[in-house]
């Protein structure tokens, strides 16, 4: 595996196909492919690539065998990449600290005098555990006896955070693959890591957000209905009770009983679509008029209501003679207010306006009355009758 002094210095001198050649296990090549990914495409400060002359990513490329060689004749083929790279970036674990092959990569490229170029990159294991079971050195670091080495550990406890501590140790190596101080680009990096991470919450936060608001927007709702009253309002009527309002869909009605005029009803679980729809809604409630209208459904609806007149203004009896036993026609009588005649058939129609009703009229004649109070609401059997 050595090489004469006369080799490596023309390799030293020559110009480098790869910046960094990884040395890994196979067990660990989804660390492999991670580490390539995270060397080629690290950004440098403009500033640095401005005084040093480097690109923006300077780190590349990086060798790794599974996408840059084809298996078969790997010796000589392996052996031509490690020259024609700069450095020599070794994953260690468990893994690789008991593979042969990752011993006789490291032992070939410190045979191109090229030591201090050997980075390690602890993905696993302990450093000089001592254990095979965890020791993530490969022996052949003390064979060659390399200097004191420890490598970039992802598993070093420097922050709370996991994520923190595996950046902090890709930035340890691009900072010792490209001999700068390690605090010149780890609090620049630690920055745009907490930016993206604020960000990237903020970023969950409105989704969550715009999600949640079209889930609320799309759930069902409750439709609050009220009453108002738009006839003359008479205190001597009986007030307003038990008025059904139903709302009708298409394959499904909803109804609700609002007990007083200045209660409400709530019909519930209306399906979101159709807010803001035409829809048709029904009120029904004694002495009230029915109400059957379209109305564009809200969340909060009002129905204008109105007291039927004929209810309590419409009047009807007749005058009847218990000695005769006969209706007693042409009889001016006074209600409410009001005269009016008995006709031929001793019948008296009449309506009173709704401000001045009542739910009962007193009746007066020329003649004593028998009971003189009319009850409303009355009909053609009701009578009054002569003493």
């Amino acid at each position: 595996m050595d090489i004469s002094e006369q080799e490596q210095e023309m390799i030293k001198e020559q110009e480098f196909k790869y910046y960094a050649f990884i040395s890994y296990n196979s067990k660990d090549t989804k660390w492999g492919k991670r580490v390539q990914r995270k060397l080629e495409h690290y950004r440098m400060p403009a500033t640095l690539c401005s005084e040093r002359g480097w690109k923006r990513t300077p780190i590349r490329p990086v060798f790794f065998a599974p996408t840059d060689i084809q298996p078969g004749g790997l010796t000589d083929e392996l052996q031509e990449r490690l020259k024609a790279s700069r450095n020599l970036i070794v994953i260690c674990s468990p893994n690789s600290a008991q593979s042969d092959w990752v011993g006789k990569e490291i032992e070939f490229f410190h045979s191109l005098g090229r030591t201090e170029n050997i980075h390690f990159f602890i993905v696993d294991g302990k450093p000089h555990s001592g254990d095979p079971e965890t020791e993530c050195f490969n022996p052949v670091i003390d064979k060659l006896g390399l200097p004191e080495i420890l490598g970039a550990n992802i598993h070093e406890q420097n922050y709370r955070l996991p994520l923190l501590n595996k950046e902090r140790a890709y930035v340890q190596l691009v900072s010792k693959l490209l001999g700068v101080e390690f605090d010149a680009i780890w609090q620049r990096h630690k920055r745009i890591l907490i930016n993206r991470a604020i960000a990237w919450f903020l970023g969950i936060v409105a989704v969550l957000a715009a999600l949640w608001a079209v889930w609320a927007a799309n759930q069902p709702f409750d439709a609050t209905v009220h009453l108002s009253e738009t006839s003359v309002h008479n205190d001597q009527l009986p007030p307003m009770k038990d008025a059904v309002v139903t709302l009708t869909l298409d394959n499904e009605s909803k109804s609700d009983t609002i007990a007083a005029i200045d209660n409400s009803g709530v019909l519930t679980n209306v399906p979101h679509r159709y807010l803001g729809k035409q829809v048709k809604m029904t009120f029904a409630c004694r002495d009230f008029v029915d109400m059957d209208t379209m109305i564009t459904l809200d969340r909060d609806v009002t129905l204008d209501i109105r007291r039927d007149p004929d209810v309590f203004g419409k009047v009807k009896f007749g005058l009847w003679n218990p000695e005769t036993e006969t209706f007693i026609g042409g009889v001016k009588l006074e209600i409410a207010g009001q005269t009016v005649t008995t006709d031929g058939d001793g019948q008296v129609s009449m309506f009173v306006p709704l401000e001045q009703q009542r739910k009962t009229y007193q009746v007066k004649a020329p003649f004593r009355l028998y009971n003189d109070m009319i009850t409303m609401p009355c009909g053609e059997s009701d009578v009054i009758e002569k003493l």
